[in-house]
């Protein structure tokens, strides 16, 4: 039963998740949340884990929620849930897309979804500042002071270094303050 219910609800993360994995952090939170899979602390950790992780967000998740609930077998399902949708989709795309892309109605309709997925991202991300930066109802001032550190960082490394920052660098940067801030 638990193997159906994982492949269900990531074939519908795989399918509705037009953006890639950050913008299928919202699907992923409300199928986790819908069948009681995950707290939504223990979520946020694995969202900023599987970050820091090689390969796609989504894929990781999926396998992570997969493996918590049904082990390696629902590791391998979740995991395979939800990529059979984008594996699929990109195959007809191509297909059709081909012949259609200077079609104004396609462009549109590639605009329309570029908006949604912004959206997506940013409601997201907004979520889990609000969950990183509120415990309990209350401000919690050391993660508002390392996340405003971070995004400054991250935003003024322009000027600071000549270059921007790299992902790679800043999730480094992180993991040590995290670990300097949260491990004393």
């Amino acid at each position: 039963m638990i193997l159906w219910e994982l492949f269900l609800g990531f074939l519908r993360v795989g399918c509705f998740s037009f953006g890639g994995g950050y913008a299928a952090i919202a699907l992923i939170r409300e199928v986790v949340r819908a069948h009681g899979w995950l707290s939504d602390e223990t979520l946020s950790y694995i969202i900023a884990v599987s970050e820091s992780t090689p390969g796609p967000i989504m894929v990781n998740l999926a396998t992570y929620v997969g493996s918590t609930q049904a082990g390696v077998l629902g590791a391998l399902v979740a995991t395979f849930a939800v990529v059979l949708p984008a594996f699929v989709i990109i195959l007809v795309l191509m297909a059709i897309l081909r012949r259609f892309v200077t079609n104004p109605w396609v462009k549109a309709a590639m605009l329309g979804l570029k908006a949604c997925v912004t959206g997506l991202i940013l409601a997201t991300a907004l979520e889990l500042l609000w969950a990183n930066c509120v415990s309990d109802s209350a401000p919690d001032l050391t993660a508002i002071v390392l996340t405003t550190t971070l995004a400054g960082l991250y935003f003024g490394s322009e000027r600071l270094f000549k270059r921007k920052l790299s992902p790679i660098m800043l999730i480094a940067v992180s993991a040590v303050l995290g670990a300097a801030v949260y491990g004393i």
